[in-house]
């Protein structure tokens, strides 16, 4: 039987940070009113933070297995070795798919990328998550396979939508019941992946899968956390038995409940086999140097602790690690969040334990899996440095009173999260995150970036001269920022030159066709009347500058062991666009800003993300 090591881990939270104060706009508030419980939940979860995959019109921003693929594409991208043509085995777990047929499995394959491989479907609620790791660790240690993945997602703010329940007969004159409310409140989105493979990492860390328990009790509970029936119409055992789909709905019995009587059982069985598990010698407590818990609330976790202390095994409370409050609920996908800003944290040492516990309410289950932490510190975090950073948006300063400007900023925060999130996806930028850039990626860039910068003054100025003379405090920002960009192009063949490429060559490229694109599309737009939507490019193009430029220019250097003056564009970027954002702030306060204004900027920075992508993804198709 082979050994079993995670080797890599990755996630995918989708969207800014929601605060507390903002859920509700995303949700939606049901028939206009505000939750009368939502404060009592949040004062009992603690969840500070999480992440919505649907946008503040409600509308879905990617699908449940579209997170898991980007989180297993993480994972793959993390990973020592390129694996993504070798994994032979897929495991996912889900509470909820996209579709009812088919598997989720089959759909998360679909948007990976992977080869013909095997797949196991894993439905339940958080214990699907290590159904789908323990389908992967026996797939691994039996030697049936060599390289497997095991993931978890989870997308339950579409089923939370006020919509779905404005609709609903049964609640047209009266507030959804607590059972339903309650989870409103306590779930959110995201997903995490494993990568599980026979040998550890020649280099950094690995996770030592010692062993998986997972244990079913439902032939002694009744359903706790459920949809698809309700408990006080017992004569129609499911949704399939109504007359209708519309009656099911109607009557509520497609909605996700909790039935909060039962719940408080939940910590009472996970703490009940950790006891079994010490008394079958598998755990031993004092030996714990990590206890990475998957609690739904901090009011399971205060309890969680009550039982452990009244059975005389208590782990110290400095060894528990959770990310609950800043990450949120994710249900299956939380112990996967969790292990990878463990692992890539930089917090774990050789020779350290990891238990790992994941209580579910579903019909109750719990799930233990004992990692032993391998391989080198010093290395993993000389490896792992820059693929910490979570995506964030450029700080923007505007009038927080004025709604237009509050409504610009969030619209351009949410682009600039997707864009950053999808940026890590470009062949070429994913292997500079890997450490497996090279020189002559690093001059591919800079041939294909040239004639795109050549262009960004010539399209700013053309937008300036298309400004009224009304506005022509505008004008000159825009004229401000043409000239300080109009011989940006020349650092950037210095650097060319620099490691030892040829003027003549850089000097003689053409634009590729991402390129093409992005450039029609930008003289387009400059050549209309008061032309002020550029301000949406301007944000992801003087973003770029601010959030990626020094940030890659730092890693080109590191890894390729070049000087600073050879990197200079980049990291002259980082402090000239900080000025450029500046004039960008002056643009977004400006009175001429009107809702039609407003809509135009946002489409313009959704155009140019999309097309500057496009561009990083053709390098060299000319």
């Amino acid at each position: 039987m082979n050994e079993v090591y995670i080797t890599s881990m990755g996630s995918f939270l989708p969207g800014p940070p929601v605060g507390n104060d903002e859920i509700e706009e995303y949700l939606g508030r049901i028939g206009g009113k505000s939750s009368r419980t939502m404060r009592r939940i949040l004062e009992q979860n603690r969840i500070r933070y999480r992440h919505y995959a649907i946008d503040k019109t409600q509308r879905s921003l990617y699908t449940n297995a579209e997170m898991a693929a980007l989180a297993i594409q993480h994972a793959l991208r993390l990973g020592e070795e390129d694996l993504s043509q070798r994994i032979d085995f897929l495991a996912a777990g889900t509470t909820q798919g996209d579709l009812l047929v088919p598997g989720f499995a089959s759909m998360v394959h679909a948007e990976t990328g992977l080869p013909t491989l095997e797949i196991a479907t894993h439905h339940g609620v958080c214990g699907s998550g290590m159904q789908a790791m323990k389908n992967a660790f026996l797939q691994v240690q039996s030697g049936e396979k060599a390289a497997a993945v095991a993931c978890a997602s989870e997308f339950p703010s579409r089923a939370f939508k006020h919509t779905r329940f404005e609709e609903q007969t049964k609640f047209m004159d009266q507030p959804i019941p607590f059972d339903t409310d309650f989870l409103r409140f306590m779930l959110s989105d995201g997903a995490g992946a494993a990568v599980l493979q026979p040998i550890p990492n020649a280099k950094g860390l690995s996770l030592r899968i010692e062993w998986i328990d997972n244990q079913s009790y439902a032939h002694l509970y009744d359903i706790c956390m459920f949809a698809g029936t309700n408990k006080e119409n017992p004569e129609r055992s499911g949704w399939l038995d109504y007359p209708s789909l519309h009656a099911a709905a109607n009557e509520g019995a497609i909605n996700l409940k909790q039935d909060i009587r039962l719940v408080n059982e939940m910590p009472k069985v996970g703490v009940k086999r950790f006891f079994e598990l010490v008394e079958e010698g598998k755990v031993q407590p004092d030996r714990i140097d990590w206890m990475v818990c998957h609690y739904s609330s901090h009011f399971f976790r205060d309890e969680i602790f009550r039982l452990l202390q009244l059975g005389g095994l208590t782990i110290p409370e400095d060894k528990w690690f959770t990310n609950l409050y800043t990450k949120g609920n994710t249900g299956a996908a939380s112990i996967y969040i969790m292990l990878e800003e463990l692992l890539h944290e930089g917090r774990l040492k050789p020779g350290e334990t990891i238990l790992c516990m994941v209580p579910e309410s579903g019909r109750f289950q719990t799930s233990y899996m004992l990692l032993t932490v391998v391989g080198s510190q010093a290395e993993s975090m000389q490896n792992g440095f820059y693929s910490m950073r979570q995506p964030e948006a450029p700080k923007l300063d505007y009038d927080g009173h004025n709604p237009l400007q509050a409504h610009l900023v969030r619209q351009l925060v949410n682009i600039w999260i997707d864009f950053e999130q999808r940026l890590a996806q470009v062949p070429v930028i994913r292997k500079l995150y890997s450490g497996k850039f090279t020189l002559a990626d690093y001059m591919l860039l800079m041939e294909n970036l040239r004639q795109q910068v050549i262009d960004g003054s010539q399209w700013i100025a053309r937008a300036a001269s298309y400004i009224a003379i009304e506005h022509i405090d505008l004008r000159s920002l825009f004229i401000a920022h043409a000239r300080d960009e109009h011989r940006d192009f020349q650092i950037l063949e210095r650097n060319y030159v620099a490691v030892g490429g040829r003027l003549e060559d850089i000097q003689a490229g053409e634009k590729n066709i991402g390129s093409e694109a992005l450039s029609a599309y930008l003289f387009q737009r400059a050549s209309r009347d008061n032309p002020v939507d550029l301000m949406g490019a301007m944000w992801i193009i003087e973003g770029l500058g601010c959030r990626m430029a020094r940030y890659w220019g730092e890693m080109i250097r590191d890894q390729l062991g070049l000087t600073d003056e050879q990197v200079s564009f980049l990291l002259y970027h980082s402090d000239s666009d900080e000025k450029h954002f500046e004039r960008l702030e002056t643009g977004i306060r400006h009175p001429m800003l009107t809702e039609e204004v407003v809509e135009r900027i946002i489409k313009t920075a959704k155009t140019t993300a999309r097309l500057y992508l496009l561009q990083l993804e053709e390098l060299g198709n000319v």
